[in-house]
């Protein structure tokens, strides 16, 4: 598969098409992102590694951080997670109260936010220094010692998070919350600040291509049935109420972020970052979805 030519190809193609959309408004930091940037890499088990556009650009990869923080709490504490959050697409808005008092705070899966916080409840229970920790396993599976939170970021997401702040005592009331809300909140609003490239991203997701095995290091960041879990939440739950949409023109699993990443990856082939900062009404990288539904187009490669 000659994986470049494909890329400058789509890359062309999308970079002509209209740049349709808004860049992320309600977190003051996100808006003052350039519009116009475009970037994708992509990192395969055999080691071939690409990239166009402003694929060594950091970004703020937002809810992207949901499946890293995920599979951290998963390797701590395994299916014990599944009691405190569900599995199953949601259906609502990312931040839907409605759903969680429906679901007297069980949020429907942990791609959402109030599923993320109940993640990061977890790891606030685990670790005396939760951010720290998180940190150093996202520099680990993305092997650089340099990603680091955007503490401006981090900063402006605590400022705003009323919406937040509302699902969370709402779980609290419900006693899916053990810790501190403002320690887990912090947590939270932290991993959402994480800055990464689309090459830090697609090198960092590459372990959920090979069955939980990170293919360079041969470490074994989750077993086989974890990894294979993660993936089926990732393709059914990973795009707000935009999944289906998602799976039906991409067909592969992954996540996005309202900074305007997504990274999808193909079992058994690669993992892939795109970045462009202006989002669809679902709250998704228009110019990144996209470049994948063409991508996967023109490769013949989904997991369908």
């Amino acid at each position: 598969m000659d994986y470049q030519k494909i890329i400058e190809a789509v890359y062309a193609e999308v970079k002509s098409w209209e740049n349709k959309g808004q860049i992320a408004q309600y977190i003051p930091e996100l808006s003052n992102v350039n519009p116009r940037q475009l970037g994708v890499h992509v990192s395969t088990l055999d080691g071939y590694d690409v990239g166009m556009g402003d694929h060594h650009t950091k970004f703020s990869i937002q809810s992207i951080a949901k499946v890293l923080s995920l599979t951290l709490a998963y390797r701590l504490r395994g299916n014990e997670l599944w009691k405190r959050v569900g599995v199953e697409p949601s259906g609502t808005p990312f931040n839907s109260l409605v759903q969680l008092e429906h679901d007297q705070g069980i949020p429907r899966n942990p791609m959402i936010n109030a599923g993320a916080i109940v993640i990061c409840d977890i790891l606030v229970s685990h670790f005396r220094n939760p951010k720290k920790e998180l940190l150093a396993f996202v520099r680990e599976v993305a092997q650089n010692p340099d990603i680091a939170f955007n503490e401006s970021v981090a900063q402006s997401e605590l400022s705003v998070g009323y919406r937040n702040t509302a699902l969370i005592n709402l779980m609290k009331a419900f006693g899916n919350i053990d810790n501190d809300i403002e320690l887990v909140l912090d947590l939270y609003c932290y991993m959402c600040s994480l800055e990464m490239t689309c090459q830090e991203l697609s090198r960092a997701f590459l372990f959920l291509a090979n069955d939980g095995i990170d293919p360079i290091t041969q470490h074994q960041v989750l077993s086989l049935t974890r990894s294979k879990r993660v993936n089926a939440i990732m393709q059914t739950c990973g795009f707000y109420d935009e999944a289906g949409e998602f799976s039906f023109r991409v067909g592969l699993p992954g996540k996005s972020g309202v900074g305007g990443g997504i990274v999808a990856v193909h079992p058994e082939h690669f993992s892939i970052a795109v970045w462009s900062p202006r989002l669809n009404k679902k709250g998704n990288s228009y110019r990144g979805m996209k470049f994948l539904e063409q991508f996967t187009t023109q490769t013949g490669l989904s997991v369908f």
